[in-house]
């Protein structure tokens, strides 16, 4: 069983949502109870997959891999679509935070009332596609869980989300869609381009079927293949990671070799396929101006899937900016790195200047997640070691963080339904807890040394003034964000916390304290272990860095 737990990480929520929508009872605890049971099972797995990975090694481990599907279409070759797990630094805190975010998730559900089946079962469908997209190592399967994602958020937004759910899960649905499609097209040129030199060793003869392949047959392989010697229908395309980030392995005059002199409407055809694949992962971040889909879905949907949507659905798409975008064109993410660095500027400063003018509490928690993200893709742009660590870094923390910001906002709405911060004075006299816990998420977001937000922004920002492609202009530039932050949330903290207490809701003004009462058991259960974590990750970021530093320096030296 060991031996397949990366399988296992997928098929345990598959199963639990399995379980959901055929347990005979229609009591709804019996499916909170299965769905909580299966997250806890899921942690445990998460903890055994830590005790096997190798803190030492760059490359990845836990490997799991074997032929799904194989089908010999004549000219164009052979279709070859793998079912290929591994973990790697770049993955590895990724899937950890999966896990304890979808956890934080389904017990912050414990109140949902309304078709409890229906819920938990899409809820774990979406865990379980969550975690099969850092796992995969095949496009083909990617694309497929990145695809299975979009339909549980799709129902969950729209039947248990605010008065303007439909419109808020029509938007999203629509805005990711066209990114997925942008990836499709990317993603079928590249099958097209690249071939599996393992397999078509194999079907050339060169090795028997079961036959490792040495490093001399495949350079000889590559070199076949690059003279043309090899017949079309022999060809294994693939869609394999490791096979399409290696030049060696593309056909010469195909669509995205990297010799390609082809141009579209004047545009080289690869740097065409990176915008494409750049786009669609940016709808997912996301960046600005493709973000307008996100204040919408984090307003309108329930607490819980507002902590999981940035806590880390957003993270698939700075993921996808690492492995995907910047590992199969590399050399166009370098010579983009100017506007893209614009982009993960503007992304900052316009998002901190949007939350700074919001009086909808959750709103404001969902412009910061915009500006926040602007700091991965411009750790990213950077192409640095001090740049990726950084981004990756700050996924984590904004995914630790903005789960504990939107678990508070759902505090103060589950009491009074109401998320006008304009509507709030005083909260520290009869909610002091809850004061507390959102003063350590507040200047933890905001940047204060200490917390785990500070270091990620700051090796972000090393990153981008060490890039030698980069202007020092534009990391400069998005030192503004850190100052925006700090006015956004320190102003909504002294509104909402701070002089005597009074709540008005509708215009009428209430002195009563019977609504607002502090934090119960379970709130406090969920608050302050991410509090704790968001201390430690300030204060000991080797336990990030020790995972993420030997892979990304790796990975850095295999791309130049």
């Amino acid at each position: 069983m060991i031996d397949h737990i990366l399988t296992l990480l997928i098929a345990i929520p598959l199963l639990g949502a399995l379980a959901v929508a055929a347990w005979p009872d229609s009591r709804p605890q019996n499916f909170r109870l299965i769905a909580l049971v299966t997250l806890i099972v899921e942690f445990l797995a998460a903890v055994t997959m830590y005790g096997l990975y190798d803190f030492s090694q760059a490359g990845f481990q836990l490997s799991e891999a074997v032929d799904w599907i194989t089908l010999p279409i004549g000219s164009l070759g052979v279709v070859s679509i793998d079912y290929a797990l591994a973990v790697d630094g770049i993955s590895f805190p990724l899937i950890l935070l999966a896990v304890l975010v979808l956890f934080v998730g389904v017990v912050s559900s414990w109140n949902i009332e309304k078709k409890t089946r229906g819920y938990f079962a899409l809820y774990l469908l979406l865990s379980g596609s969550v975690i099969g997209c850092f796992l995969a190592q095949d496009f083909f399967l990617f694309y497929l869980f990145f695809e299975f994602m979009l339909l549980p958020m799709y129902f969950l937004i729209g039947l248990w989300g605010g008065p303007r759910r439909e419109y808020a899960a029509l938007k999203f649905f629509i805005y990711t869609f066209f990114g997925s499609l942008l990836i499709l097209i990317v993603m079928i040129a590249l099958y097209l381009s690249a071939i599996d030199p393992l397999e078509t060793a194999r079907v050339v003869g060169m090795i028997g079927l079961e036959d490792p392949a040495t490093g001399d047959i495949i350079l000889q392989l590559q070199q076949w293949v690059a003279e043309g010697r090899i017949a079309p229908e022999q060809l294994v395309h693939t869609f394999r990671f490791a096979y399409l980030a290696d030049p060696a392995n593309y056909l010469p005059e195909s669509i995205l070799s990297f010799s390609s002199d082809l141009f579209i409407f004047g545009v080289p055809v690869r740097l065409l396929a990176f915008w494409f694949l750049f786009i669609g992962f940016a709808v997912k971040l996301p960046v600005v101006p493709v973000h307008t889909w996100l204040p919408d879905a984090h307003v309108e949907a329930p607490t819980p899937l507002s902590v999981v949507l940035p806590g880390i659905l957003l993270k698939i798409g700075g993921y996808g900016f690492i492995r995907i975008v910047d590992g199969f064109f590399p050399a166009e993410a370098l010579y983009s790195t100017v506007p893209l660095g614009v982009l993960g500027m503007i992304s900052i400063v316009y998002g901190g200047f949007n939350a700074l003018g919001q009086n909808d509490l959750k709103k404001m928690i969902a412009y910061s997640s915009v500006s926040h993200m602007g700091f991965v893709l411009l750790g990213v742009a950077a192409f640095t070691a001090e740049g990726i660590n950084g981004a990756i870094y700050q996924m984590v923390s904004h995914g630790v963080l903005s789960s504990m910001l939107f678990l508070l906002a759902g505090v103060i709405y589950d009491r009074t339904h109401d998320r006008m911060i304009e509507n709030y004075r005083g909260l520290i006299t009869v909610m002091p807890q809850y004061t507390i816990l959102t003063g350590i998420a507040f200047f933890a977001s905001l940047g204060l040394p200490g917390f785990s937000g500070f270091v990620g922004e700051l090796f972000t920002l090393m990153g981008a003034f060490q890039s030698e492609n980069m202007p020092v202009w534009i990391p400069a530039l998005s030192t503004l964000g850190i100052v925006l932050a700090a006015a956004y949330f320190l102003w909504t903290y002294q509104r909402m916390f701070f002089g005597s207490f009074w709540y008005r809701n509708q215009n009428t003004e209430h002195h009563t304290t019977s609504t607002l009462t502090d934090l119960t058991l379970r709130e406090k259960g969920l608050l302050i272990p991410l509090a704790i974590l968001a201390l430690l990750l300030g204060i000991l970021p080797g336990l990030l860095f020790d995972i993420t530093g030997p892979t990304v320096e790796s990975w850095i030296e295999g791309l130049r």
